[in-house]
């Protein structure tokens, strides 16, 4: 330890005076990212040397670690390498790398300097990535060589460019910011340099990695360690599925790179055991209220509303309704943000009605409605639910169900969505195992079937677009259930024409426009709608699907309120709700091979914003 400290202090010294001393004291460092460093698993021994190279941007790994290509090993070293091959591939095409110890006195897990910095070469985010491939110089050419994909030419070539696109889920690493805005939050990937690129995976690592983003500087690294003594020529290697224990989740998630057969798992999905809505409301922190009576009022009672919706304050001018800034004198509570102690309310002010529930996370966020929505249609859910999967809890009978799918020719377009992000954040379409397995880093994601054959609508500008239709509901009661239908709807377009092409195109696979600068936001009233769907479908008259959709929207709720809270909506005499039902139409056929019309519900939002709408 006293020689290690020596050698870090000589080191320290030769670079103050070359480099100047950190910016940010070594206190305030800890202080600002020891909680990240705590999680990331990182020694506290390697901290001080981790501040001093991140404030001097020292990069020092080459002075210990060499890439070694296979052709360069000896003829015993390849032979061991194919006979591992399986076990431990390259992400990507060859040639084949690995990443080797060079330094002669190998490295030592006490030695605090022996922390390193792994630049990255290409940090975005999904929905930018085509655009910067082909408009930033020199970046196609780089991920091209770092991936194996030949490309020779000085101009962007776009079959190189969707070969990239195909091929960096092998090398795609993620993080995401915790504070900002919620486009601020969507997961940043980021693939690291040639030295990060070439680290071999091992289910025996050597090493540590964690990304790291530092402050001062607002930049992000990918910090390395040791995790044992190492010898001159040892190879790093890693856990691409760090922190999994469960064998098979393991065997899913590093599918990308490892072959696993998954012929004995079952794609079916059954609705999760109790404790699965127990930890849910856990972890909401909401209590359940308790049993009250209905609460009666006077016919000419005037109501007290305390509320933080703009839109409430501007537009409830009825007579028997009075704001007030004071919540605790309010009769009605209006709260865009969610009520948490419901038992508190109850037992306190039991009189008070409220905009919200107790669960209705079940029907609001994307794995409950998937989860409550097979009380209806079994383990595989109801027809009017796209299949989905949850990405945490059902991996593997997702890719099982893929596999099966790819077995016998049929379509395998997903979509990959946020738990609880709307406005189509952080949301993918794709036909790529891969990049719908590494979804599961970024943050808690469903994957569900992507409408391969939607209703379309003629769009005299365009063309045949998609489109989706939004209901707004008011739930009244869960015992007995009162759901109310506003049979006013409103209409979002995609602005060019579908297919099954250019996935990552958004205005051809998605409807929501009215948060993108510079987009088009096509709008029709429901009224003007009505007869120019019946005219484009002369045999769908709209009074029958509407009649499907509503017959459709009483199971949703009915499966929401057929358990008892957590398992289902509470039954709260106060509670009254407004959501918004989100949903497609698309083509199928019955029994008799005729062509029929299926709603497709794709989510249920809280306290809708309509402030963009008719």
């Amino acid at each position: 330890r006293r020689s290690s400290d020596l050698r870090l202090d000589t080191l320290t010294m030769e670079r103050q005076e070359s480099a100047g001393a950190p910016e940010l004291p070594f206190s305030d460092f800890v202080a600002l990212h020891g909680p990240a460093l705590r999680a990331a698993g990182l020694p506290s021994l390697y901290w001080e040397s981790l501040h001093y190279k991140l404030a001097n941007e020292i990069f020092d790994a080459g002075e210990m670690f060499g890439i070694m290509r296979v052709e360069e090993m000896e003829d015993e070293e390849m032979e061991e390498i194919q006979v591992q091959e399986k076990k431990k591939p390259n992400p990507g095409n060859e040639p084949w790398y690995k990443v080797i110890i060079t330094h002669e006195n190998g490295i030592q897990v006490s030695d605090p300097s022996c922390v390193y910095l792994i630049d990255h070469a290409w940090t975005y985010r999904v929905e930018h990535a085509r655009q910067q491939l082909l408009q930033i110089p020199g970046l196609l050419h780089r991920m091209a060589n770092l991936i194996g994909v030949e490309f020779h030419g000085d101009v962007p070539d776009e079959g190189v460019v969707e070969e990239v696109l195909r091929e960096m889920w092998n090398y795609n690493q993620t993080y995401k910011l915790t504070q900002g805005s919620a486009e601020e939050k969507v997961p940043v990937w980021y693939i690291m340099d040639e030295f990060g690129s070439r680290i071999q995976h091992s289910d025996d690592p050597t090493f540590g990695t964690a990304p790291f983003f530092y402050v001062p500087h607002e930049v992000a690294y990918t910090i390395l360690w040791p995790l044992r003594d190492l010898e001159n020529g040892e190879e790093v290697l890693r856990d691409y599925a760090y922190g999994e224990s469960d064998p098979l989740i393991r065997k899913c998630m590093l599918l990308p790179w490892v072959f696993a057969d998954l012929s004995n798992v079952t794609c079916h999905t059954p609705e999760p055991p109790d404790a699965y809505y127990q930890a849910i409301l856990m972890e909401n922190k909401e209590t359940l209220p308790l049993a009250i009576n209905p609460p009666v009022y006077a016919k000419d009672k005037i109501f007290k509303v305390y509320t933080e919706i703009q839109q409430v304050h501007d537009n409830v001018d009825h007579p028997r309704f009075q704001f007030t800034s004071d919540e605790t004198e309010a009769d009605i509570l209006f709260n865009f943000t969610h009520i948490k102690d419901f038992r508190r309310l109850s037992e306190e002010r039991p009189h008070v009605m409220l905009n919200q529930f107790p669960c209705e996370s079940l029907l609001t966020v994307k794995d409950c409605l998937a989860s409550i929505s097979r009380r209806v249609g079994g383990p595989d859910g109801p027809e009017w639910l796209p299949r989905t999967f949850n990405l945490r809890t059902e991996l593997p009978q997702f890719i099982r169900n893929f596999q099966q799918r790819e077995q016998r020719g049929e379509d395998n377009h997903w979509i990959c969505k946020p738990w609880n992000l709307a406005r189509s954040l952080d949301t993918q379409v794709t036909n790529n195992l891969n990049c719908i397995i590494r979804q599961r880093e970024s943050m808690p994601k469903v994957v569900s079937k992507y409408i391969e054959d939607p209703v379309l609508f003629d769009r005299d500008d365009v063309g045949l677009v998609k489109f989706d239709i939004r209901y707004v509901v008011l739930l009244r009661s869960v015992k007995p259930l009162k759901l109310y239908v506003y049979d006013v709807f409103w209409l979002r377009f995609s602005n060019r024409p579908f297919d099954l092409s250019d996935l990552d195109d958004y205005e051809k696979h998605f409807t929501v426009m009215n948060y993108s600068q510079n987009v088009e936001l096509k709008q029709i009233h429901y009224n003007e709608f009505i007869p120019l769907f019946e005219k484009q479908y002369p045999e769908h008259c709209w009074k029958g699907i509407q009649a499907e959709l509503f017959k459709t929207f009483v199971e949703l709720f009915g499966a929401a309120a057929a358990k008892p809270a957590p398992y289902g909506i509470c039954d709260y005499p106060s509670s009254r709700a407004v959501y918004a039902i989100d949903l497609m139409l698309k083509w199928d056929t019955d029994k008799d091979g005729k062509r029929i019309i299926l709603p497709q519900i794709l989510e249920v939002n809280f306290n809708p914003d309509r402030s963009e709408e008719h």
